[in-house]
C-alpha cells in the first residue's frame, strides 16, 4: 500500500529489499532514459575488428584473397584481430529467389547469416596456419575475451544476429543490418581499439568509381555530413551512418582497400590510409 506522498514503504520485517534507481520509473521517459547516458566500460580496448568483405575480398579467389590472408597473418603477429566476413555474391543469389518468392525481410537475414558464415569457414581454413580459428555463432559473443586472449584471431559470420527480428528497411525488403553493420555492432559493444572495413576499392567517392571515372574521392567526412549530402551509393551499409550518430565507443571507421594488402598493417597502427567516417562532434 502506497503512502501519501505515493511512494512505496519498505517494510521492517527483515526481507532484503533491492534499491534501484530505475525501480519506479517508466522506461518510456526521455528525461529517465537520458540519465541512463552513463560511462560504458571497453570490454576489449586492446582488439581490432576486420571486416572482409564478400563481394570484394572471397568472392575474386585466390588471386585477390590470398596476398590478404598473408597480410592477416603477419598482423596476427602483433594485433588481436576479430575478423567478420560478409555472404559475397551467394547472399546475393537468397536475396533474389527470397524476394522472387515474396519472403519477408526477417527470413531473408536469416538466411544471409547462413552465407557469411560459410565465408568464415573459409577464411578460418586459410587462416588455420597462423592461429585464427572461426566460432560458432551460438558461443561467439559471450565466450569472445576468452577466445581473444587464447589465440591471435578469431572470425565470425559478420551478419548480426537478428535474424527474424530484423528491422524493416525504409526502402524495399533487403535487411539494412549487413555484414557491415555487424562488425560496427560488435565493435561497439566491446570497445575495441579500430574497425576497419576491407573493400575494392581505396574509399568513400562521390559516385560509384567503377562506373564513374569523374568520381571525386573523399578521404575524410563525419556521418552526419555524409547521411545530408544522401549520395547513391556507399561501399558500406548505409545503416552504419545511423549507428555511428548513436555510437558511445566506437566513433570512427575507415574503409581501405584490400586489393592493396600493405595497406592493412597501417590502418590497425591507425595511420590514415583510406576514408575515415567518424562520429560529428
Amino acid at each position: 500500500m502506497g503512502t501519501m506522498d505515493g511512494s512505496i514503504p519498505t517494510p521492517n520485517d527483515g526481507r532484503h529489499h533491492i534499491q534501484s534507481t530505475l525501480m519506479r520509473e517508466s522506461l518510456l521517459d526521455k528525461d529517465v532514459m537520458a540519465s541512463t547516458d552513463t560511462p560504458v566500460v571497453r570490454m576489449l580496448p586492446d582488439a581490432h575488428v576486420v571486416k572482409i568483405g564478400g563481394c570484394s575480398m572471397m568472392d575474386p579467389g585466390r588471386d585477390v584473397l590470398m596476398p590478404m590472408v598473408e597480410a592477416i597473418g603477419e598482423a596476427l603477429k602483433t594485433h588481436r584481430l576479430i575478423l567478420g566476413t560478409g555472404g559475397g555474391v551467394r547472399s546475393r543469389h537468397v536475396y533474389s529467389i527470397g524476394l522472387d518468392l515474396g519472403l519477408p525481410t526477417g527470413v531473408l537475414a536469416q538466411l544471409a547469416m547462413a552465407d557469411a558464415l560459410g565465408n568464415a569457414h573459409i577464411l578460418g581454413t586459410l587462416l588455420a596456419p597462423f592461429g585464427a580459428v572461426a566460432i560458432p555463432p551460438e558461443m561467439f559473443g559471450h565466450l569472445l575475451p576468452l577466445f581473444v586472449r587464447a589465440v591471435p584471431g578469431v572470425i565470425f559470420n559478420g551478419d548480426p544476429p537478428y535474424a527474424l527480428w530484423e528491422h524493416p528497411p525504409e526502402i524495399g525488403r533487403i535487411p539494412p543490418h549487413r555484414s557491415d553493420a555487424g562488425a560496427f555492432l560488435l565493435s561497439e559493444c566491446f570497445g575495441t581499439a579500430t574497425l576497419t572495413l576491407v573493400k575494392d576499392v581505396d574509399g568513400l567517392y562521390s559516385a560509384d568509381p567503377k562506373t564513374n571515372p569523374d568520381a571525386e574521392f573523399i578521404p575524410e567526412i563525419g556521418a552526419a555530413e555524409l547521411a545530408e549530402r544522401n549520395l547513391e551509393t556507399l561501399p558500406f551499409d548505409r545503416v552504419l551512418l545511423e549507428l555511428l550518430g548513436l555510437a558511445r565507443l566506437t566513433k570512427r571507421f575507415q574503409i581501405i582497400n584490400g586489393h592493396k594488402p600493405e595497406l592493412l598493417a597501417p590502418a590497425l597502427r591507425g595511420e590514415h590510409v583510406g576514408t575515415i567516417i567518424h562520429q560529428d562532434s
